[in-house]
């Protein structure tokens, strides 16, 4: 098959693919212009390669995932090729690049000559440390997440009432936002797992080669089962049998670049502080945890913790602010800080009826509130809705409480929009 074949072959692929249903994702597409590559990354079956196909308008096309290309040796035919067939686009996007050799060169060469680029592929090999290394000029990352909320929804149906969102977030909350067993009726437990261990054995064994894989996997398990909640690496080295907790800390950290797990810093002014404390790990996507994790019927709360802080991490990636948990004799779920200013200071609770429970909420804010000198508090919660005067030992301040649901549809924390405006929702 010639390479005017394989391009056509592909183009008319790519025209059946953009035919099919897409949410609209809450992703701007940054440097769309600009002269620097564009990579599109995030964790694995994301939508990464939809998202590229349905938000770019006039685009070449090669996906490198093709038996065709396997022998591929003359990189200017195929641009050659590419330019006939697309009547020379401005913007070329080639899709799991990781499949040609010597691809950063490609590529790299393609931006010497002015062309315009956006490349996706495997995590295993567009990985953030290597990126710096392999593309010599400016690139900027696009990371793709599973479906947010809002989102969610929106494939849900556009004329929803508040009762009907509920009902969908209370789904959402457990199943999470993975768009294939969603959009095509797919057994969720099945494609998870399937997921979870492609991850951890095409983009972390296959690569890294560990030296304990079984005890690769057995943190991985450990990890989403006891989600939110701090990490001792000398404890989960014994409970693993890894051996040590630098060990531990390089496996972890392998989990973290493919985007199935993060970790939060405990709050300090102290960088050396920061890095010391153990740090609390969440899991990329509620669906993992009720797939992969060993769960208990209390873990409702935590549930709640892990969709915020995937919000507030996405907000972290884009660089809108940065967010700690606090622990100083009293907690704090997250501490979000801008520049050098402390914003916001957040509890998450999915249920506060129970006296002991709100009264541990509202302490940590207080205490909290008085250390960082931050005003601007609240509590993401289950359905109550309010703004309450709150005392406890000669302490005071005022706690907003806005349902988890409606505040993940304001999007979060805004750098360009008010206390009251972000917390109100939709």
């Amino acid at each position: 098959m010639s390479l005017r074949d394989v391009i056509l072959r592909q183009k008319r692929e790519l025209e059946e693919t953009k035919a099919r249903e897409y949410v609209k994702r809450d992703i701007p597409f940054a440097n769309r212009e600009k002269p620097i590559i564009k990579v599109i990354t995030g964790p694995r079956r994301a939508g990464k390669s939809f998202y590229a196909l349905n938000e770019l308008e006039s685009f070449g096309y090669c996906n490198f995932d093709d038996e065709a290309l396997v022998e591929l040796d003359d990189y200017d035919e195929l641009v050659a090729t590419i330019d006939r067939i697309y009547q020379v686009p401005n913007v070329l996007f080639l899709d799991e690049i990781q499949n040609l050799d010597s691809w950063e060169l490609f590529v790299n060469r393609l931006r010497r000559a002015g062309r315009n680029l956006v490349i996706s592929g495997s995590n295993a090999r567009l990985l953030s440390r290597e990126l710096a290394t392999h593309l010599t000029g400016r690139y900027s990352k696009i990371i793709v997440f599973p479906f947010s909320f809002s989102e969610y929804l929106d494939y849900a149906g556009k004329e929803l009432t508040t009762a009907d969102k509920k009902s969908h977030f209370q789904t959402y909350l457990q199943q999470g936002g993975y768009p294939e067993p969603l959009i095509h009726d797919l057994s969720q437990k099945q494609y998870l797992e399937t997921l979870f261990e492609s991850t951890l054995f095409k983009d972390i064994v296959t690569r890294h080669n560990p030296r304990y894989p079984e005890a690769l996997e057995k943190l991985a398990y450990h990890l989403i089962s006891n989600f939110c909640n701090p990490v001792a690496y000398k404890t989960v080295a014994e409970f693993t049998d890894i051996g040590s907790d630098q060990t531990v800390q390089k496996y972890l950290s392998y989990l973290e670049e493919t985007y199935l797990l993060f970790q939060v810093k405990r709050f300090s002014y102290k960088t050396k502080q920061q890095e010391r404390a153990n740090k609390k790990t969440y899991v990329i996507d509620n669906g993992l945890v009720s797939t992969i994790g060993f769960r208990f019927s209390s873990d409702v709360g935590r549930f709640y913790e892990n969709l915020a802080a995937i919000q507030l991490k996405k907000q972290q990636l884009t660089g809108e602010l940065e967010f700690f948990y606090y622990k100083n004799n009293y907690e704090v779920d997250f501490v979000i800080k801008k520049g050098t200013t402390v914003t916001h200071l957040i509890q998450v609770c999915s249920d506060l009826k129970k006296p002991s429970t709100r009264d541990r909420e509202v302490r940590g804010l207080l205490h909290a509130r008085e250390k960082l000198q931050c005003n601007n508090l609240l509590i993401l919660t289950g359905n109550y809705e309010g703004t309450e005067q709150v005392e406890w030992h000669n302490k005071s301040g005022t706690i907003r409480c806005v349902p988890l649901w409606k505040w993940l549809l304001g999007k979060g924390v805004h750098k360009n929009v008010s206390y009251e405006d972000f917390t109100r929702g939709t």
